[in-house]
């Protein structure tokens, strides 16, 4: 299995000003932007951080997941939630060529936690020897910051202070995911249990 991430959160969707908001950066003083470019750096690196600990993309975005074989025959778990949509399943043989599913035979199972593409007969398109299949599909609450849960949203913002106050901090226990910040995704975390088997 690999998992790629086709787009990027674009810098317009980053709450840059918000989170300078609550470092109080710049009180009393013009406001340059200067410090914007690391202010988006640390919200990226506590998305990524969060994102990676939930299984959850917090800002929606386009994947493609590549696989050898289907999980189970009638359905494959998608690696990342939630997922509003699946924009292709394609079957790729061992000279690579190319070949899209019919999205009659597949559709989606929207779940915060397990989403799947489920058969829609007994089982999904079978992949050819030696080939794969591509799943493109778009994960995320939604294209703005408003539409992430305020629990994600704070967790990623005292993480990414956390990150600016340790900018220069070399300690490894300063790498830590304080209390606070596992507190607040607690609720969001995906429970795996018989080695995934269940997922």
């Amino acid at each position: 299995m690999m998992l790629i991430e086709q787009t990027s959160v674009p810098s317009a969707a980053l709450p840059v000003q918000d989170f300078k908001d609550h470092l109080r950066l710049g009180t009393g003083f013009a406001d340059d932007g200067v410090q914007d470019v690391l202010i988006e750096g640390y919200l990226r690196a506590a998305m990524a951080a969060i994102e990676g600990r939930i299984g959850k993309a917090l800002i929606a975005r386009d994947y493609l997941l590549t696989l050898d074989a289907w999980r189970r025959p009638g359905e494959q778990p998608l690696p990342v939630a939630p997922v509003s949509a699946v924009a292709t399943v394609t079957m790729v043989d061992r000279d690579g060529v190319a070949v899209a599913v019919d999205p009659a035979r597949y559709v989606l199972q929207r779940d915060s936690q397990r989403p799947k593409i489920i058969a829609t007969g007994g089982c999904l398109p079978g992949i050819p020897v030696g080939g794969r299949v591509e799943v493109a599909f778009t994960a995320g609450f939604g294209p703005a910051w408003v539409e992430v849960p305020v629990d994600l949203a704070q967790a990623v913002f005292l993480l990414a202070a956390l990150y600016h106050e340790n900018r220069h901090e070399t300690d490894a226990r300063a790498q830590a995911m304080p209390f606070g910040v596992m507190a607040l995704i607690e609720r969001w975390r995906t429970v795996r249990v018989l080695g995934g088997g269940a997922a």
